[in-house]
């Protein structure tokens, strides 16, 4: 079979094998049976004129080919998706489907409030939510909107700066009864650390403003926010968490407050060409109103468009 006649049910099927390991379970996970599976992942092989996946004891491994065709193949999931969301709605109502792409901590702590409203007014509308603390591509249509703790950089993109998110280090009251508490930044050192085991974009602008963090050897890691909330609240050591957060939690003890500018940069973004789109731009429009009065509570900023 020639490339330019795959059919995308193809692709999903390569790319299902690839995220559970064997066809069985891509099977499984599309509502397809073993067989068909099969032939899909046979077709693809033909028509790129080489094996996609070898067997290990860990169950099919991608071949080089298949690596280089992963990110492509993601790339037309997504746009499948975003086809599909817009076939969902239409140009004049707000309804249809909205993919919205958000850090853990906020897509649990300041979002299902700005959405419940929002589904409230607008009962037609869906909302999909990937809670996730990696960058996902607006221009590449991975997500609709996405709240981000970065700077945007690309030009196409419509943003709202919603202010700072101050950040602080806590503890739970019983870890420093246990372990007494620091009294400077260097005291860190002596106490267990809970942090992050990768660095991502928001990370990194953190530690360029603050380089002496990057020195911290974190004793607890985690590459997600709300695990790292969790070890704090756990007693298993000192971590760093939303202000807002910390303070709200009556076991939680603000450790050297003041002491280090510790803050997100928080930003509500979309793709400059849905902003005329009544179901996007009343879901940009809503979070920004949400997220304005969350960083207003924990004593974030506010700014003007851009």
């Amino acid at each position: 079979m020639a490339i330019d006649h795959i059919s995308w049910d193809h692709y999903r099927t390569f790319l299902a094998v690839l995220d559970t390991g064997s066809l069985s379970a891509a099977a499984r996970s599309l509502g397809l049976t073993q067989p068909t599976a099969g032939r899909h992942i046979e077709a693809l092989e033909q028509a790129f004129g080489g094996p996609l996946f070898l067997r290990g004891p860990q169950g099919l491994l991608p071949t080089e080919k298949a690596s280089a065709m992963h990110g492509h193949a993601r790339s037309m999931a997504a746009m499948s998706a975003s086809l599909a969301r817009i076939a969902s709605g239409d140009m004049e109502g707000v309804r249809g489907t909205v993919r919205i792409s958000a850090s853990e901590v906020i897509a649990i702590e300041a979002l299902p409030k700005i959405f419940a409203e929002l589904q409230d007014r607008h009962p037609d509308l869906e909302i999909e939510l990937s809670a996730s603390d990696t960058v996902e591509d607006l221009l590449n249509q991975e997500a609709d909107i996405a709240v981000r703790m970065t700077t945007p950089q690309q030009n196409a993109l419509l943003s709202r700066h919603i202010g700072r998110l101050p950040m602080g280090f806590f503890a739970h009251r019983l870890y420093l009864e246990r372990h007494g508490r620091p009294t400077d930044l260097t005291g860190l050192s002596d106490h267990r650390l809970i942090g992050f085991d990768r660095q991502l974009a928001y990370i990194r602008d953190i530690l360029k403003d603050n380089p002496v963090l990057a020195d911290l050897r974190f004793r607890f890691r985690a590459d997600s926010n709300l695990a790292q909330l969790a070890a704090i609240r756990a007693g298993i050591g000192i971590g760093v968490c939303q202000v807002a957060l910390g303070r709200a939690d009556p076991d939680l003890v603000e450790v050297l407050p003041g002491r280090i500018d510790l803050a997100l940069e928080t930003y509500v973004v979309m793709h400059e060409s849905l902003k005329t789109t009544p179901r996007y731009r009343a879901t940009f429009d809503a979070l920004v109103a949400g997220l304005f009065e969350f960083a207003g509570r924990q004593g974030g900023g506010a700014a003007a468009e851009s």
